[in-house]
């Protein structure tokens, strides 16, 4: 009933009101902009750091990339996400493509889960990997905003639900994406494309993967 109720008023799709979704876990749906200017700059962005040629802007998940925003709050970064288009102050990423930076989801710093692109759709978060990864990002620095224990309780939760969808192999966070640069997962057709990470902290992501050893996950390389 809870459920039903959430969908009628919008707050979760009816994809995720059947019995595949556990019920401790709510996801609100809060969808960015996504016109035909987006999904040019998204196919665009798969033919030219990827070599994909695709009518469709689709990718299949087969891992999930964890990050934490920086940006203070789910407003904010909500805000940051929303256009199509990469903003100026980001001149330093241009080189990638004029497509914005984007997560399928993001989690409050209460563990609220938000999702803000279908999880097939290809976001920009991860240079190398966005074409078969699922991002979610953490409102938290590292710093003053450390991730929280309803973060790392929310991830555990949302990352068993899509292991459960998609065959989902490795998770990682943003500071580890480095690891796959020499492996067949990696796309990036300019090898001097790339920025060092650290998000989320090595600690995070050691406890998120021991939350999630029933998973039988792949060590990353």
């Amino acid at each position: 009933m809870k459920k039903l109720l959430l969908c009628l008023l919008g707050l979760i799709s009816p994809l995720y009101a059947g019995d595949s979704m556990p019920d401790d876990l709510v996801i609100i749906q809060k969808p960015i902009i996504f016109d035909e200017k987006r999904k040019a700059l998204t196919l665009q962005y798969m033919q030219q750091r990827y070599g994909m040629v695709q009518d469709e802007p689709v990718i299949e998940p087969k891992m999930v990339v964890v990050h934490w925003t920086v940006i203070p709050t789910f407003e904010q970064t909500f805000a940051a996400f929303n256009p199509p288009e990469l903003p100026a102050a980001r001149d330093g990423i241009r080189a990638g493509g004029n497509l914005n930076v984007s997560s399928q989801f993001v989690i409050d710093r209460d563990g609220t889960v938000y999702q803000l692109m279908p999880e097939t759709t290809m976001a920009r978060h991860t240079i190398g990997l966005n074409y078969t990864a699922i991002g979610i990002e953490n409102i938290a620095d590292g710093n003053s905003l450390p991730m929280t224990e309803a973060q790392l309780a929310a991830n555990t939760k949302l990352i068993t639900y899509l292991a459960g969808k998609y065959p989902i192999e490795h998770v990682l966070g943003h500071s580890e994406y480095h690891r796959f640069r020499d492996t067949d997962w990696w796309k990036e057709t300019n090898p001097n494309y790339f920025t060092e990470k650290n998000d989320p902290d090595i600690v995070f992501m050691q406890r998120l993967r021991s939350s999630l050893s029933a998973l039988s996950l792949k060590p990353l390389p």
